[in-house]
């Protein structure tokens, strides 16, 4: 469960935060919440997001990381996310991808009384990379974007930190992944799974 992430001020970041803070929707989340460009990011926050604009050209956008609902809704599952009501319209046509330079994860534990408890904090990327493209799915909600990150099974070099990962596309099919055209389920094959990870 992806439920926190962290931005690097670096160069790769740069250019997308700077496309984020041209965009007409920055002044009109600036009526109601911060919008952060660099740090940890958390459920909530307004963070800079790609998709595409009206007419399919890549964009940075401000979006809202959360799904109003019954509860907040921070995830979905890649495996099922197609088939829901709630997200199988924009598993279809409203697919983001969520730049960062990692993400973090707790670990889940189990204790010899069978209770579940959360154990060290690591910052997990893929093996190689300085760059994580978080898969999402976005919709609007009250005239303004909200975004959720998609989970898949981890890897097994991270299994032993929880039991779900992001998914995590490579940069070379980050423009893939947002067209409207595209078919996701083609594209999963080919999602980062090979890890690198230390506790944060």
């Amino acid at each position: 469960m992806c439920c926190r992430y962290w931005v690097e001020e670096s160069p790769e970041i740069r250019g997308i935060v700077e496309q984020m803070n041209r965009s007409p929707l920055a002044e009109k989340w600036r009526y109601t919440r911060a919008i952060k460009s660099y740090g940890e990011f958390c459920p909530t926050d307004v963070a800079p997001v790609i998709a595409p604009n009206r007419s399919g050209t890549r964009t940075v956008f401000p979006m809202k990381w959360g799904y109003t609902g019954k509860s907040l809704l921070l995830n979905a599952r890649a495996e099922t996310a197609g088939k829901k009501p709630t997200f199988r319209e924009d598993w279809a046509k409203h697919r983001c991808i969520v730049p960062a330079s990692w993400y973090y994860e707790w670990e889940h534990l189990q204790g010899n009384d069978g209770k579940k408890y959360t154990g060290d904090k690591y910052m997990i990327q893929p093996k190689n990379s300085t760059m994580t493209w978080l898969c999402g799915l976005y919709r609007i909600e009250e005239g303004l974007p909200v975004f959720v990150i998609l989970t898949r099974e981890p890897g097994e070099q991270i299994r032993f930190i929880h039991d779900r990962m992001p998914l995590i596309m490579p940069e070379n099919l980050v423009n893939d992944w947002i067209s409207p055209d595209a078919k996701p389920e083609d594209l999963l094959p080919y999602a980062l799974t090979d890890m690198v990870f230390e506790k944060a």
